[in-house]
Formats: structure tokens, sequence, C-alpha cells
């Protein structure tokens, strides 16, 4: 089993930015793939972001310039920072990880965009 959990989310106006973090109850290094992904109100959950088997990065069209993603493999976290927000960023932002095969969510943070 592997335990995520999301924090970070909030209340932004648009043009602001925002600092997600991942922590993960295991070994990151032992993780791969983990990344982040999100879903809006009446939509399909979407990648937002992820590391990739080769560890490389993975950006949605729509976050690429604006949002990185990064990983502490010493405090086992992965973040997102996310900058330049607009208002269609707006959404639950979820964590995901695939270890031995099987796959993990966390519980997933709010971020609003909104004046």
């Amino acid at each position: 089993q592997v335990q995520l959990v999301e924090s970070g989310g909030g209340l932004v106006q648009p043009g602001g930015s925002l600092r997600l973090s991942c922590a993960a109850s295991i070994s990151i290094s032992s993780i791969n793939p983990m990344g982040w992904y999100r879903q809006a109100p009446g939509k399909q959950r979407e990648l937002v972001a992820t590391f990739t088997f080769g560890g490389s990065t993975n950006y949605a069209d729509s976050v690429k310039g604006r949002f990185t993603i990064s990983r502490d493999n010493a405090k086992n976290t992965v973040y997102l920072q996310m900058n330049s927000l607009k208002p269609e960023d707006t959404a639950v932002y979820y964590c995901r990880a695939i270890h031995y095969s099987m796959q993990f969510w966390g519980q997933g943070t709010q971020v609003t965009v909104s004046s």
C-alpha cells in the first residue's frame, strides 16, 4: 500500500501562483511513474504533469510553460508549482502513483482560481 497526501490547494486570483505537495508513505525513488491529475466539475480526470518511467517529465499542453513538476526524494514528496493560474485551472488536483503495477491516488486538494 502507498498512501499519498496532497496539500497546498486554495483560492487564488488569476495570474497568481500555488505550490502543491504530495507526500508519499514510502520512498518515492521506488515509485514510477508518479504525477498530478486534475478533475474539474462535470469533466473527466485529466493528466496535468507526471514523471515518466525514464525519469523525464510530461505535461498537458494546457499547462506547459506555466506548471513545473519536481520531486524531493529525501522528503518522499512530489511538488507541482503552478504559475500564471487561470480560471480554467480550477479543479480538484490529485496525486497518482504506480507501484508494482498497482495504482494509488491521494484524496485530492481543491484549487480555485477566481477574482
